[in-house]
């Protein structure tokens, strides 16, 4: 096919039948929506485009700069878009977790900055929050930047209702799938989609994947987070479950080995989420179903996230002393500690006050005394034994707390006598109304 520019080649992608051989599925046909072949390599190629099209020559006469608040895919395809009409791009985030996305935006002429925002994801109801006051600067009228606004523009979920809906009806021989399952990072594609299968077809299960609290898998968002994306809406998923980092990386794994599908995580995340909710309906049917998946982008931008997690795949050896390699009982014993219990705890015993938050999050408000240890680098640490003496306690702070009541299980495994976990995390020590300082 001829094309006279790369935009032109964004949707259509093909719809894959999974073999019967590989998932198991006796009586549901399995399809994945491969939108990793879009142009720049993934699904968010439809949103950055649809978003951004209707304002590019006006924005092209003013020279304005294309500003979204985004560290993956759409911060990609915008840096992309941007360049091709002359335009600069500026991603906005207060963390960048994925060291390729980072380097490839930077290779694109990206700008990017990191402000100190509290929490990791954009909470509007904070309006102390530096991130969520730029989004609002960046909302008001007569802004002057494009501002593309993927989480609450409604260009983002329309992209999947013009495209990547009716492609699916289209290649399934105009009917919809009995079920669609999708990863929630933005809502605008399974919103999107949602809205044309039930078109077709009312019945249609939409099933909403998100990432296990405290875990991180890259463009899926936890069951909390969710809740702060304008085009969120809880009535368009017939369920939502939890995915692990652990279980994505597995479902990545059999995509890529077993049919061929350079998939990154989150398309693993939607394909180990898909069996495990089909497999126990696939067992009571007695006529044949069909249910689709999207595998969202490619996985060599995860390279470092997989080698991290799982370090034997590339040579190395598992590791021991991991989150990952905690039990349900270790983590349910660990010791965690309210706000004012806290304080009280503080003022008697100065314990070693360690906030896992990400550097601007620590830099715009923090627990007076305390330390900053990003939790990827406080991993680093703990694999190679017990970072701190045991003769001083030490209390684990993080955004919300579940990520430092992980921890805690780490070193009262590795045997330090008393460590514990802020409940509820900065977040809640901030709402009881205790003191936080500026670095």
């Amino acid at each position: 096919m001829r094309y006279d520019s790369i935009t032109d080649a964004i949707g259509n992608t093909p719809l894959l039948r999974i073999a019967p051989a590989v998932h198991g599925l006796r009586n549901i046909d399995l399809y994945a929506k491969l939108e990793l072949l879009n142009p720049f390599g993934s699904v968010k190629d439809r949103a950055a485009w649809n978003m951004t099209r209707p304002d590019l020559a006006e924005a092209a006469e003013r020279g304005s700069q294309i500003v979204e608040l985004s560290s993956g895919n759409t911060a990609k395809a915008l840096a992309l878009i941007a360049g091709l009409h002359g335009l600069g791009f500026k991603s906005v985030t207060n963390r960048m977790r994925v060291p390729e996305i980072k380097e490839l935006l930077l290779l694109l002429g990206a700008q990017i900055e990191e402000l100190p925002g509290q929490t990791e994801c954009l909470d509007p109801t904070n309006a102390d929050d530096p991130l969520t006051q730029f989004h609002r600067m960046l909302s008001e009228p007569g802004s002057d930047y494009l501002h593309t606004d993927q989480y609450y523009n409604e260009r983002n979920a329309d992209a999947h209702a013009t495209g990547t809906g009716p492609e699916i009806v289209r290649d399934l021989g105009g009917r919809a799938p009995d079920w669609f399952i999708a990863c929630i990072g933005t809502a605008g594609s399974s919103s999107g989609v949602a809205r044309v299968l039930r078109a077709h077809n009312p019945d249609v299960e939409v099933v909403g994947l998100v990432a296990q609290k405290s875990d991180f898998i890259p463009g899926i968002r936890n069951i909390d987070e969710i809740q702060e994306v304008g085009l969120f809406d809880p009535l368009v998923y017939r369920t939502i479950d939890a995915v692990t980092s652990d279980e994505a990386i597995d479902g990545m794994l059999a995509l890529v080995r077993r049919s061929g599908v350079l998939s990154g995580p989150t398309g693993g995340a939607a394909y180990f989420g898909a069996l495990r909710y089909l497999r126990p309906v696939d067992a009571q049917l007695t006529q044949r179903r069909t249910a689709v998946f999207i595998v969202c982008d490619r996985i060599e931008s995860y390279l470092s996230y997989i080698r991290k997690r799982r370090p034997e795949l590339f040579g190395g050896k598992a590791e021991r002393n991991t989150v990952a390699t905690l039990s349900d009982e270790e983590v349910g014993a660990a010791t965690t500690i309210d706000i004012e219990t806290a304080q009280q705890w503080i003022a008697q015993e100065n314990p070693l006050i360690v906030d896992l938050r990400s550097p601007f999050a620590y830099a715009a408000l923090h627990i007076e005394g305390s330390v900053n240890i990003v939790d990827e680098l406080f991993e680093e640490l703990v694999r190679g034994g017990l970072p701190f003496s045991k003769r001083r306690p030490v209390l684990l702070a993080c955004p919300v707390g579940e990520k430092s009541v992980k921890y805690a299980a780490v070193l009262t495994r590795l045997g330090h006598p008393d460590v514990r976990s802020l409940s509820g995390g900065i977040v809640a020590w901030r709402d009881a109304g205790a003191e936080l300082v500026r670095e």
